[in-house]
This record gives structure tokens, C-alpha cells and sequence, in this order.
């Protein structure tokens, strides 16, 4: 009868250590499955990134050399998601996106930024403006990386800031240009004042900086010079209505 009971109790204590391993071997799965998971979001969310990114750039004045930067990211990407979920599709769209990037042709000649032209729509220039932001910072995660030369960084990065330079100097004199069509030259003047100071602290200067701020400076006194006339007309104006209430009030009374 003892033997009995002891076979039972090493049976019970069996399931109980089974059950016990079969819940760590369950959750160990789980972690593995999530970690998984959280990789490919990871890297599904650096891929989405950089070709938002990439599409944006293809309308602006950049380098092509740029453009396959941000075609090896979007790859590196691609592969890490390949690697932890293999499947067909994925394998196709990595060979897709491997031709392409043997087409670009880095040594092309970027595009002058002189060609450069603000979007008409205020909503296309703030996505424009943060475009231009996250492709600085997506630069500089790839230095940080070591994927590019500190060189190709500088050279990349100034060509991004000089456009980001030149999109709020327009965005400016749009703003300034629209509020002299609504007659509201105060607010024309501070939008001119915050364009030159822009361009006056800009490192370091060059061509587009000194005549930008030359052009600006003389719109900014011919405002001024405008303001000053309207003053004086309106004092005028003021001037002339007092003495018309003062011959009024004092004309010699009629009489009914």
C-alpha cells in the first residue's frame, strides 16, 4: 500500500514538474514570439521612415547619392524583416529594391538649388519643412552607423540646410508679400525683419545670403518709406477734418 502511494505522489510531483516546464517552455515562446515582434516593428518602422522620406526627396534639388542613402537604409531594413520572417514576397520586394539601387547613378550632378521653388499650398511647405528635417536627422543616424563618411555627412547636410534656409526665407516673403496685399504692412514689416535677421546669421555666408539680404533690406525701407508717407497723409487727413470741425463749430449761426 505504501509502495502505491509513493508511485502516486512521484506521479503527481511528474505532472506537476511537466506542468511547470511546459508553462516555462510556453512562456519562453511567448518572449521569443514578442521580442520577434517588436523587431520587425522596428525595423518595419525605420523602412516606412526613410521611404516617406525618400519620396519626399525625389522633389527636391538633391543628390542622387542622397537618394541611394536612403535606398541602403530602407534595404538594411527590409532584410532585418526578411531575416526574422522569411516569405516570398518579402525575398521579391529585397531583389526589387537591390536593382534599383545599382541604377542610381551617385556621381549624377545634383541639381542647383537656384531652381528651387516654394509650393504654392501652405500644407505642402510645412511637409516640405519636415521632410527636410527628417532627412537631416536621418543623416545623421547614419554617420552615427558609420554607413557614410563624415565627408559625404557635411557635404549632404549643408546642401539639406541651405534648402531648409532658403524654404523659410520664402515662406517669409510669401507671408510678408500676402499680409502688403491685405493692407497689413505691420505685420509685412516683421516677416521682412525675421527673413534678414535669418539671413544675417546664417554660417557661413555666401552668395545667397548677402544678396537675399540685400534684396529683403531695400523691400524692408521702401515698407518703411511707404509707412512714413501713409502717416503723414493720415495726419494730414486728421488735420484737415479738426480745422473742417473748427469752421463749423464756429460759423456765424443761421438764422430761420
Amino acid at each position: 500500500m505504501n509502495q502505491t502511494y509513493t508511485i502516486i505522489i512521484i506521479l503527481i510531483a511528474a505532472l506537476i514538474v511537466a506542468g511547470i516546464a511546459a508553462s516555462a517552455v510556453q512562456q519562453h515562446n511567448e518572449r521569443k514570439a514578442a521580442k520577434k515582434r517588436e523587431e520587425i516593428n522596428k525595423h518595419r518602422a525605420v523602412l516606412e521612415e526613410t521611404e516617406m522620406a525618400a519620396g519626399a526627396a525625389q522633389h527636391m534639388p538633391v543628390s542622387k547619392l542622397l537618394i541611394s542613402i536612403l535606398r541602403k537604409r530602407s534595404l538594411a531594413a527590409l532584410i532585418e524583416i526578411y531575416e526574422q520572417n522569411p516569405s516570398p514576397d518579402l525575398k521579391s520586394k529585397v531583389t526589387e529594391l537591390q536593382k534599383l539601387i545599382r541604377e542610381i547613378d551617385v556621381n549624377e550632378k545634383p541639381p542647383e538649388l537656384s531652381g528651387f521653388k516654394l509650393p504654392k499650398s501652405d500644407k505642402v511647405i510645412i511637409k516640405y519643412i519636415q521632410a527636410i528635417k527628417k532627412l537631416r536627422i536621418i543623416l545623421r543616424s547614419e554617420r552615427k552607423k558609420e554607413n557614410i563618411t563624415k565627408e559625404i555627412f557635411l557635404r549632404e547636410d549643408k546642401t539639406l540646410e541651405s534648402l531648409q534656409l532658403r524654404v523659410n526665407i520664402d515662406t517669409l516673403l510669401k507671408r510678408a508679400n500676402d499680409a502688403v496685399t491685405n493692407n497689413m504692412q505691420g505685420s509685412a514689416r516683421q516677416y521682412l525683419e525675421k527673413a534678414i535677421g535669418a539671413l544675417v546669421k546664417h554660417t557661413p555666408q555666401d552668395e545667397y545670403t548677402t544678396s537675399r539680404s540685400q534684396e529683403l533690406t531695400e523691400m524692408l525701407n521702401g515698407l518703411e518709406s511707404s509707412l512714413k508717407d501713409k502717416n503723414v497723409q493720415n495726419i494730414l487727413e486728421a488735420k484737415a477734418r479738426e480745422k473742417e470741425d473748427i469752421d463749423t463749430l464756429f460759423a456765424p449761426k443761421k438764422k430761420w
